[in-house]
């Protein structure tokens, strides 16, 4: 399966000229327990310019303080409506709560830690103004640890526009997931489409949303300006419940069968593009086995259950050159794995591959 090429690269011609006002954009904060986090990131929406802005806040039956907070902001704003769930619902389906009650004709999920930054919106009206085929778009987050947020770069240098199937194809060829959520903004009409967010998943809900948008639209990405801050602290989802490498693994086998039981099941390539995916999630949970002996991680890494879950979502990966490198570290044990020199390069190469894909993701958004 070749890369990713794009449908169509425009640069950016220095005009000044901003989206329509008359655009709605709806922007879905699901939360729980992060009321004092609420107020930057509302914050954050209602200083947008050049759209019409609507806060739809899902208290997720928090236990801090975060309804009294949200209420408070809805007083003080009569573009932010409050929705309370009396009991938790989780991440995804509290999304669903609130884009039941969204009206613009975008949506953004943006987490209550998390903020956009200024002209995000109307930069992405312009794209989907300039292509109605286009049902996604996003652009790079910024991650940050401090406790105040970063200057982002607004700049932009142009925008990518992919065919859908194509974007799909690229994320069944790697496996992962490429946005973070907060930079992404989706047309309401194509969430009407092919329905709200999958509950059968829990962490990767998101990655199975943007893959059912690509089946049935076009994906652009906005260049060179900074989308959204994505703070990343102690307490977030994102490095607690959803951390875990086999998890994660299961969560996006689910993701990648729930796209293709839907709208990706009807696209030409359906079967290659399933069957991609899901070889690359067992390379990947092969890739992780002999990455433990490499590094005298077998104690503490669930060797076995990695072998039985790349089995599983793809029963030929004994044929996989993954397997017979897992092979090799198995005959030579894990007391010698680390120091074999052939092994070594290859967590080299490893690292030095990582580090291309993390610069490709941050340049290109792929």
């Amino acid at each position: 399966m070749s890369r990713l090429r794009a449908k169509a690269v425009v640069p950016y011609r220095g005009s000044k000229a901003a989206g329509r006002p008359s655009a709605r954009v709806s922007v879905v904060i699901p939360t729980y327990n992060y009321g004092h986090f609420l107020p930057s990131s509302v914050g954050s929406v209602l200083a947008q310019e050049g759209v019409e802005t609507e806060v739809v806040v899902v208290n997720d039956s928090s236990t801090d303080d975060t309804l009294a907070v949200a209420e408070e902001l809805a007083r003080g704003d009569s573009r932010v409506v409050v929705v309370g769930n009396p009991v938790n619902h989780g991440p995804c389906l509290a999304f669903n709560d609130g884009l039941e009650r969204a009206t613009g004709e975008f949506v953004v999920r943006l987490d209550a830690d998390d903020l956009l930054t200024p002209g995000s919106l109307d930069r992405a009206v312009r794209v989907f103004d300039a292509y109605p085929e286009v049902g996604l778009v996003y652009g790079r987050p910024l991650h940050f640890h401090t406790e105040e947020p970063p200057s982002p770069r607004t700049e932009i240098t142009g925008w990518t526009v992919w065919s859908g199937e194509d974007w799909l194809a690229e994320r069944c060829r790697t496996g992962v997931n490429c946005i973070t959520t907060p930079e992404a903004v989706v047309r309401a009409s194509v969430y009407a489409e092919v329905g709200p967010w999958d509950t059968r998943m829990r962490y990767a809900c998101d990655m199975e949303a943007w893959m059912r948008v690509s089946a049935v639209s076009d994906v652009a990405r906005i260049d060179g300006a900074v989308q959204a801050l994505h703070r990343e602290h102690a307490a977030s989802l994102s490095v607690n419940a959803g951390s875990g490498r086999l998890l994660d693994l299961r969560e996006r086998q689910v993701a990648f069968d729930a796209v293709f039981e839907g709208p990706g099941g009807k696209l030409p390539r359906a079967t290659e593009l399933h069957d991609a995916a899901r070889r690359a999630l067992a390379v990947e949970a092969l890739e992780a086995c002999y990455h433990a002996y490499d590094r005298k991680l077998t104690e503490v890494e669930p060797i076995d259950e990695y072998v039985a879950f790349a089995l599983d979502v793809y029963p030929q990966a004994r044929e996989l050159k993954d397997w017979r490198r897992l092979a090799a570290r198995r005959r030579v044990g894990a007391k010698l794995s680390p120091v074999v020199p052939t092994f070594f390069a290859w967590e080299v190469y490893r690292r030095l591959r990582n580090d291309a894909h993390h610069r490709r993701w941050v340049e290109q958004g792929i």
